[in-house]
């Protein structure tokens, strides 16, 4: 592992030239889009060193007391979590940038991870940013954050949207984005009794109904995570059709690198054209299709990439190294924590109680284990994977990238897959994760009280 003075070089130069973004330098960057922790601006200007590049800004609570917090090192109970991976005397960016180099990576393979570096950024040139952003964010996502403008560097990754320019005739390509969600059912014993819906309804199905209870989507989504994982063509085919049906904030479509359907944050069930002939326009040129018949073929191909690349097996399995479930882990954290358990201690049932009391006499490396998979599985479970796909050109071209064959239009396509979003989760959200998870359980039982258990089971 490098020293920090070497980290630091490394991340903050290109062809040892450091890259210091100025106040000058904002207009060049537009919005993409943002999460909960980040907002992606595109390159738009012409320097050599960020054409084809986004870049990844934090955002923070708008108290100055959190800001200035949540800036800070990694807190002593992380650095006891991730001390194999991480140096303790990093900020939160770096040890963020090292977890996906020194973590998710050997997890997902590096042809399908790309770390990116960090680039110094002055604080004027973030505070041009915050205001040249404003009336493209979201107004919940206003409320909820702005640009971090104390951070001193934002993270520099290949723009995963569009291929790079080179000798390839056609540089035109549609690209995806997907949410996966967790793609398998818990089996752990630690999980209650009157909480076993989880066994059989996916975490991501149950959530969809405390969504629409609380307004942040207007209908439930058909998509269900297990026929994305599942290895069957049809399945995936299920899946994908299910996405685009209702993208809420789980599914876009790009062309040349701009956002033409899914959201962008503003709302879970937004999307920026009708399902229809825009779409079908756009794709004239790539897909190889009659007019009407370009989106069913370009979904199908998205299909076949998954099923064919079998890219999403390593997630499952990271996604998989939360073998206790929340229910479990959370006892965990408060052995770590040295504090005392608040689930037991709201426990009036001998029985679980017993049963839970076996994970607080585990020692603390086992403690440390079980926390630091469950979060590294949470980030599986909430990382996006984008394939970006670009027509072949002739039988005997020698491409870089994956190769995909649509024997519907016999067409070959250059394809590349990509997860993003790869944050490493605080430590601090093991109590919010256990929280929401009691929310989503009660809200989905009350709804079965309500209706019936056969108008939801049966949608799955």
């Amino acid at each position: 592992m490098p020293e920090n003075g070497e980290l630091r070089n490394s991340i903050c130069s290109n062809n040892g030239v450091v890259l210091l973004l100025e106040e000058a330098d904002a207009a060049d960057w537009v919005y993409r889009g943002e999460g909960a922790a980040n907002v992606v601006l595109g390159y738009a200007g012409s320097s050599p060193a960020f054409v084809g590049k986004v870049i990844r800004i934090q955002k923070s609570p708008r108290s100055m007391a959190k800001c200035t917090a949540e800036t800070s090192t990694l807190s002593t109970h992380e650095n006891l979590l991730w001390k194999e991976y991480i140096m303790s005397s990093t900020s939160k960016e770096i040890s963020q940038l090292l977890f996906v180099q020194n973590v998710m990576v050997p997890l997902l393979g590096s042809e399908h991870v790309d770390p990116g570096m960090h680039v110094p950024v002055s604080r004027v040139f973030l505070e041009a940013v915050e205001k040249n952003i404003l009336g493209q964010r979201p107004p919940w996502r206003v409320e909820g954050g702005k640009v971090n403008t104390m951070s001193d560097t934002a993270l520099l990754i290949s723009d995963h949207s569009i291929f790079p320019h080179g000798g390839h005739q056609d540089t035109r390509c549609i690209s995806i984005e997907i949410k996966p969600k967790c793609g398998f059912l818990p089996c752990s014993r630690f999980i209650a009794e009157d909480n076993d819906t989880k066994r059989c309804i996916t975490r991501f199905q149950m959530h969809q109904v405390l969504k629409l209870h609380q307004g942040e989507i207007s209908q439930l989504s058909d998509y269900n995570p297990l026929d994305l994982f599942s290895g069957s063509h049809n399945r995936i085919n299920k899946a994908i059709k299910a996405l685009f049906t209702t993208p809420q904030n789980n599914f876009r479509i790009f062309v040349n690198g701009s956002l033409v359907y899914g959201g962008l944050g503003c709302s879970a069930d937004s999307s920026n054209f009708d399902r229809g002939g825009e779409l079908e326009d756009m794709f004239e040129g790539i897909i190889q299709a009659d007019h009407g018949q370009r989106l069913e073929t370009f979904l199908l191909l998205i299909g076949e990439t998954i099923f064919s690349s079998r890219v999403l097996a390593p997630l499952l399995e990271a996604q998989k190294l939360d073998s206790l479930d929340i229910e479990g882990a959370i006892h965990a954290y408060y052995n770590i924590m040295s504090q005392p358990c608040h689930v037991c201690g709201d426990l009036v049932d001998s029985k679980t109680l017993q049963m839970y009391q076996s994970l607080h006499s585990i020692s603390l490396e086992e403690s440390v284990k079980i926390v630091r998979d469950y979060l590294i599985a949470a980030t599986a479970k909430d990382c996006s994977l984008m394939i970006s796909f670009r027509a072949g050109e002739h039988e005997n071209y020698v491409s870089p990238y994956g190769k995909v064959y649509l024997e519907s239009t016999n067409q070959s396509f250059d394809y590349k897959a990509y997860f993003i979003d790869l944050d490493m989760k605080p430590l601090k959200k093991m109590t919010h994760y256990h929280e929401l998870d009691k929310k989503i359980i009660h809200c989905f039982k009350q709804n079965e009280m309500q209706q019936g258990p056969s108008s939801l089971c049966n949608r799955y």
